[in-house]
């Protein structure tokens, strides 16, 4: 009995504790129950009476905060208050309330799944339980992620392409006017003649190795340079060329063509140009030979009326195999010479855009660009230059010219760049279509040279110097074909 009274005691003392302490805005945190106190503080209630004395504050309170969060309060920068059932809830706030923070938050209603409550001015802020992410939050951690993410930009012929996250919508309607950019002249001046050295050291090179009093060596130089220049010739038709074209032709500045195979069209045109050109000149330069035959021949029998027309085809035959071999050594004939011409028409039209492409960029990826336009052009030097040394003749004049024009063509194509650098749009429609289409019928015209007049007649026509060749030195001319191949397409990623 005394027990009792005891215990009675102490639980009616806890209670008037309790009601002196004023505790209100009780809530729970998972199975711990919390109340604030005078102090505003959150105090745990782990008494029975506590309890009890909650729990009847709770439900007394519960129907008042039905429509209402109150007890208000801050977690670091977040606003945290009490609903109608004594639980915690966040308030989704677009900005932090940089004055005295709002007792409750009234007007509580739903929109759809989401609860909304008004503030004082009347404005919809939502109600988020544990564990809830809100609309505004998201699409703001949308727009932020999206802002965010990394790209990686490069340029080709002055225009800017970014692949990966962070393009946001409309950027594309944005971008296709002229950008403005900071540009360091002095410094695209500079690289000018950086350029023009390592073009024509790139050119001129080959000619003076096979000018080396050692036969063996030369022979292999000459090999491996040859070789390395097709896999470079090959790598930038495909790697470079064909895919800068695509990227052009499918800008979005430029709109949807109507014709979808039109890079491939223009690559094939490309392609057929170069055949025909060749042809004209084959027949061309035959039918200059067929007249210029030697008079000592004249009293063969090709002359003589008894002779059978197989004779008189054998002998003319042999009449113009001499004719060649006049002209040239090592097999090379003036049917050569055009197709090195070919070649260096397509190799003069990529070079004018490198020499733009490198100009336009904007100074955060210049240096870059820079480093490897470096190699390029050195690279597809030493292919032009193998083939231009290769030919018959002294190296001046008609060589020299050919390898200077190639040495020169990039920085005037800088000169351009650097003339029209502040007007130059490279989105514009007009501008789209035309560096595409230099881009394809360059392209066309080294898939020519290089499966053909490259390739195939080092392999696998008749007399090329490497169909019977004894098999070190084919394993030397495989090795540098692959390399050129492989070495220019890694540059791709860059240029």
């Amino acid at each position: 009995m005394v027990n009792m009274l005891r215990g009675l005691f102490v639980a009616s003392l806890a209670a008037s504790v309790v009601h002196a302490q004023s505790y209100s805005g009780c809530h729970t945190h998972g199975s711990v129950e919390y109340c604030y106190g005078t102090d505003g503080e959150e105090t745990p209630i782990t008494t029975h009476a506590q309890a009890t004395a909650t729990s009847v504050s709770a439900t007394t309170t519960s129907s008042a905060q039905s429509s209402a969060v109150t007890g208000c309060h801050n977690h670091g920068d977040d606003v945290y208050c009490i609903n109608g059932e004594g639980n915690e809830v966040q308030v989704s706030l677009t900005a932090t309330p940089t004055g005295e923070l709002p007792a409750q938050y009234t007007g509580c209603h739903s929109h759809g799944g989401s609860q909304y409550c008004m503030d004082a001015d009347g404005n919809d802020v939502q109600i988020l339980k544990e564990g809830e992410s809100g609309d505004e939050s998201d699409s703001t951690s949308e727009s932020s992620s999206s802002s965010s993410g990394e790209q990686n930009c490069h340029f080709h012929a002055g225009v800017e392409h970014c692949v990966g996250a962070g393009e946001s919508e409309g950027s594309s309607e944005q971008s296709c006017g002229v950008q403005s950019r900071d540009y360091d002249m002095p410094l695209r001046i500079g690289t000018l003649f950086v350029i023009l050295v390592t073009s024509a050291l790139g050119v001129f090179l080959p000619m003076l190795l096979v000018k080396l009093p050692f036969p063996t060596i030369n022979t292999m130089a000459s090999t491996v340079i040859k070789q390395f220049g097709t896999g470079v010739i090959l790598s930038t038709a495909f790697v470079h060329l064909y895919t800068h074209a695509n990227l052009m032709f499918t800008n979005e500045c430029l709109g949807e063509l109507d014709y979808e195979a039109t890079t491939s069209a223009v690559v094939m045109a490309g392609i057929f140009l170069s055949f025909l050109t060749e042809y004209i000149g084959h027949r061309f330069v035959a039918a200059r030979a067929s007249k210029s035959t030697p008079e000592c021949c004249e009293d063969s029998p090709s002359n003589n009326v008894s002779a059978t027309p197989k004779e008189n085809t054998a002998q003319r035959t042999m009449q113009l195999a001499q004719l060649s071999h006049s002209h040239g050594t090592d097999g090379t004939s003036p049917n050569t010479k055009l197709s090195v011409l070919v070649m260096e028409a397509g190799v003069i039209f990529h070079s004018i855009l490198i020499g733009l492409t490198l100009v336009v960029a904007g100074d955060s990826f210049y240096k870059t660009l820079l480093v490897v336009i470096v190699f390029h052009q050195f690279f597809e030097g030493l292919a032009l230059g193998a083939r231009i040394a290769m030919l018959p003749g002294r190296i001046f004049p008609s060589k020299a010219v050919m390898a200077g024009t190639f040495a020169l063509i990039t920085p005037i194509g800088m000169a351009i760049g650097m003339g029209v650098l502040h007007s130059f749009n490279g989105n514009e429609r007009s501008t789209l279509i035309a560096l595409g289409t230099l881009d394809a019928l360059s392209a066309g015209i080294l898939v020519w040279v290089g499966v053909v007049d490259m390739w195939a007649r080092d392999w696998v026509m008749e007399g090329g110097e490497l169909l019977d060749a004894p098999l070190v030195r084919v394993l030397v001319g495989g090795v540098s074909l692959i390399a050129g191949m492989v070495l220019m397409g890694v540059l791709g990623k860059w240029a």
